[in-house]
């Protein structure tokens, strides 16, 4: 009797700013019909072995973010998508929706003009004008809670915010550290301290939800931006952008401090020296944030699941 062949699924790789995203273009499993949330309950509870084979070793690393393409229900959107890691499920992704935008595009199946994405948080709208360029219209933002301190053991106390941009944010700008690329193994530590003193102090997001992003902020190396910032995911690795959804979460306490006016740009500066360009805009008395950055393609191609591969499924590793 031969063997069965192997599982093909077809990829595009990008990255955004130096963060690398893994869109899932066919060959993953039928979530069925309903809402996004719906489906990606169903990817979680029953097909999590699509987000291990894909996102982690061999295949793939902790910095990898994926993206499972799929129908919408509205047909006004281009697409659906569900982003994950190797902790898991992101509610959003701004530098994966850049790379998703380019991906359709790479793909043939939009063109320059205004589009929108479904997320299992709510429709994203982009503006592409072909090339690399893409502009993200993300969900509203807010600050939930406002000069928090902490304890964080042999550390000292911290004082950030939390705000949410599409995932949970804990903003650190009283730290002690220089936010260099050279010191991302001590900035790292650090954040993921600050993270387990937030769970320890038992603060959350809105409805008791984990902060599983830390974003600790200084000055720019550039003069022509604003901030930089090193941001920690929830897997543990370090985004190399300036981070999509930390940035928005950003954009909503400046505007609440009175330091940033409704449109007037941000430049947010990666622990990389790349930049993302933001600006935001009260909506419905909501605070609506805009980011344009720029995504290239690195690759085109197939993964193959072998059924007699041990690793299949992914060779997991728990963060920290």
């Amino acid at each position: 009797m031969s063997a069965a062949p192997p599982r093909e699924i077809e990829i595009v790789d990008s990255h955004t700013a130096g963060e690398p995203t893994r869109v899932v273009v066919s060959g993953g499993p039928d979530l069925g019909e309903g809402a996004l949330q719906h489906r990606l309950a169903r990817l979680r509870d029953e097909h999590d072995d699509l987000r291990r084979g894909v996102i982690e070793e061999p295949r793939g690393s902790d910095i990898l973010v994926g993206a499972l393409l799929g129908p919408s229900a509205d047909s006004t959107c281009a697409a659906s998508v569900i982003f994950f890691n190797n902790a898991g499920y992101l509610n959003m992704c701004g530098h994966g929706a850049i790379g998703v935008a380019v991906t359709l595009a790479h793909l043939g199946r939009i063109g320059p003009g205004r589009h929108r994405l479904e997320t299992p948080v709510g429709q994203v709208g982009f503006d592409y004008g072909g090339g690399s360029r893409v502009t993200i219209e993300n969900v509203p933002c807010h600050r939930l809670l406002h000069s928090v301190t902490v304890d964080v053991p042999d550390y000292g106390f911290v004082t950030g915010d939390v705000a949410w941009g599409g995932n949970w944010f804990f903003l650190v700008g009283d730290h002690r550290e220089q936010l260099l690329r050279s010191h991302v193994h001590r900035l790292t530590d650090v954040a993921w301290r600050i993270r387990r003193a937030l769970e320890q102090g038992g603060i959350t997001g809105a409805e008791g939800a984990p902060i599983d992003h830390i974003e600790l902020f200084g000055p720019p190396q550039d003069p022509a931006n604003d901030s930089r910032n090193f941001v920690l995911c929830p897997g543990g690795a370090y985004d190399r952008s300036p981070c999509g959804t930390g940035t928005s979460a950003k954009l909503a306490c400046l505007l609440d401090d009175g330091e940033l006016r409704p449109g007037q740009t941000w430049r947010q500066e990666s622990i990389l020296g790349t930049v993302f360009e933001a600006t935001a805009e009260i909506r419905d008395g909501r605070i609506v944030p805009r980011i344009t950055g720029d995504a290239y393609i690195t690759g085109h191609g197939r993964l193959l699941f072998d059924p007699g591969d041990p690793f299949r499924q992914g060779v997991s590793e728990t963060a920290r």
